[in-house]
């Protein structure tokens, strides 16, 4: 039951593990998707029990389908989880996408070390919003004084780190039109929930909620997150001005 060719697939319900003489199929309850032992598709593993296993099987391997269901009446549980074949911890986790690399943001923000928190943008949807971040390290210049022996990310620094992220939305031009710079006019309803470390990586969302064009003027809602989970968030308002 542990393991499948590419081509098959395995449907074990309480009537069928009987024949099986192994300890495991013996005990469904108790089965644990391994990821040295799937190398196939697991189809409908019986037991409502085996979904936190194959839950927490799924962190390390490749996709598959995954059905759970019942062991009492043979009904499709609500859950259907992910497994995923055995690949190497090296190669699973992808880069994120540059839309804007580092040089090309050097062409539109005036920030300069150490002053430019922002490496990579990874989404833009013209006109609505912007999705970028920072890969904060242990050689960032505020470490060492905040604080020397618990070092944590500033939170006024994530948030000048979001609204940089937002002045790159407002500097496209079907935004800011001709305008060349933009200004951090203001920051309402700010929340930090989690303290930011080195090794982190911060991935900043600005949404555009209200744009008067023509006095320049942006409102913004942006959610900065690390691992999933959110950091900080606030409301923005952006100035824009020429030359």
């Amino acid at each position: 039951m542990g393991s499948a060719t590419m081509a098959s697939t395995v449907n074990v319900t309480p009537k069928a593990i009987s024949p099986f003489t192994s300890s495991v199929a013996r005990h469904p309850f108790a089965v644990s998707v391994r990821p040295s032992r799937v190398r196939g598709n697991l189809m409908a593993i019986s037991g409502p029990k085996l979904t936190k296993n194959v839950e927490n099987s799924s962190k390390y391997l490749k996709p598959q389908i995954v059905r759970c269901v019942g062991a009492e009446d043979g009904n499709t549980a609500a859950v259907d989880a992910v497994v995923e074949q055995e690949i190497p911890i090296e190669k699973r986790y992808p880069a994120f996408p540059a839309v804007l690399d580092i040089n090309q943001i050097r062409d539109i923000l005036p920030h300069r070390f150490p002053f430019l928190l922002v490496d990579r943008v990874v989404e833009y949807k013209p006109g609505e919003s912007a999705v970028a971040i920072k890969n904060v390290t242990i050689n960032d210049n505020f470490f060492p004084g905040h604080f020397p022996e618990r070092p944590i990310m500033p939170g006024v620094l994530m948030v000048e780190a979001m609204a940089q992220v937002g002045g790159l939305l407002m500097l496209q031009p079907e935004v800011g039109g001709s305008r060349e710079n933009f200004f951090f006019a203001g920051v309402d309803k700010v929340r930090f929930r989690k303290p930011v470390i080195a090794g982190d990586t911060l991935v900043m969302r600005m949404n555009l909620v209200k744009l008067q064009k023509r006095f320049g003027i942006a409102k913004m809602e942006g959610k900065a997150y690390v691992g999933g989970e959110v950091v900080c968030e606030g409301e923005f308002m952006m100035a824009m001005g020429s030359g």
